[in-house]
């Protein structure tokens, strides 16, 4: 397949790419639907329902572009620039919906947890830069597999953040209707949908990795720009919509939910890959800091710029009673974002 895209000049990849993430949108749209429809059927808490299950449900295509890259394209770097970009994409998100209804926004109620899951975000990029200069001493083997305590470390963060999130008491208004479906048909509509949805992402790293050769960007650049967008349009797409029935609630819970599982997904592919570290892209002596800085500086710059998001994006949580101050943060979010892709490039 890699062969085949090889063959096709630039414009027609990026038509194919523009065609994958459309479909890759309804694909994750029409698993929103029917995962809301099982929510009504169920007991669990809305915020349990956005924050985990729609937030790991939309992750989907960052999880299996991500997974192809390193165990079949051999790019640890992908993974790094699709795991950092769509997470600071997801922040930018929070200020679209903002833009959106700020008077729905000023007005709503929204749960506490969801600025803790943003702290918790905070930790996890500390800790991804930290595993960019970490030794290679800092491993646990595990079978025949190694992975960095970094990686263990963020698993521990995210579960200790579900415990929190399911206990969440904060109720949404949603205002979408059931599906004239019994639970077994959603879940067999469900199940093949996230087929699709695993083909998508599989076809679409491989586009976004011969494009990045192409237009001669560096693999984590690449990763940000083609699979850091791509993979976040079913977040973008799914909290509009939950802003547009003014569930603001759910939509905050869906982008927060979805940087803290993509982070596992960095772990995994960890996990995975046999060529070293995937936090760190530089293969010689890890005691040469300014050499390891130049060989990661894609990473590290956007991830400086996702810290700053995500103290903004707290900033906005904690002040949305104040429209002036609630827009500034918001611009600032949107700035911050754009000038994490230009350093980068």
């Amino acid at each position: 397949m890699n062969t085949l895209f090889n063959n096709l000049n630039t414009p027609i990849l990026f038509l194919i790419y523009i065609t994958l993430a459309a479909l890759v949108v309804t694909s994750s749209i029409y698993l929103s639907k029917y995962v809301d429809a099982l929510d009504k059927k169920t007991n669990l808490s809305g915020a349990f329902i956005g924050g985990v299950i729609l937030a790991a449900i939309t992750s989907l295509p960052e999880l299996f572009t991500s997974l192809t890259a390193v165990t079949m394209l051999y790019q640890p770097e992908l993974v790094q620039g699709n795991v950092y970009g769509s997470n600071i994409f997801n922040l930018t998100i929070i200020s679209v919906c903002v833009f959106i209804s700020l008077k729905t926004f000023k007005d709503t109620k929204i749960s506490k947890t969801h600025i803790g899951t943003l702290f918790f975000t905070i930790l996890m990029f500390i800790l991804a830069l930290v595993g960019i200069y970490l030794p290679e001493k800092y491993t646990i083997s595990i079978a025949i597999l190694k992975v960095n305590i970094v990686s263990i470390l963020i698993i521990l963060l995210y579960i200790m953040n579900l415990k929190m999130v399911k206990n969440d008491t904060v109720s949404s208004d949603d205002e979408g209707n059931d599906l004239p479906l019994t639970v077994k048909q959603i879940v067999i509509r469900f199940t093949l949908f996230a087929i699709l949805l695993v083909a998508l992402s599989i076809i679409l790293t491989k586009v976004s990795d011969t494009l990045s050769d192409k237009l001669n960007l560096g693999k984590t650049v690449a990763g940000a720009i083609f699979l850091g967008v791509a993979t976040s349009l079913p977040e973008l797409t799914s909290s509009i919509n939950l802003v547009r029935l003014k569930n603001f609630n759910a939509a905050i819970g869906n982008i927060t939910g979805s940087n803290l599982f993509n982070f596992t997904i960095l772990c995994f592919g960890d996990l995975l890959y046999k060529g070293g570290s995937i936090y760190n892209s530089y293969k010689g002596n890890l005691s040469n800091f300014s050499e390891i800085t130049n060989a990661n500086i894609g990473s590290i710059i956007i991830i400086i710029f996702a810290l700053i998001s995500s103290i903004l994006s707290i900033l906005i949580l904690k002040y949305r009673k104040s429209t002036l101050i609630s827009i500034l943060l918001a611009i600032a979010v949107i700035v911050s974002y754009t000038a994490s892709i230009a350093y980068s490039m």
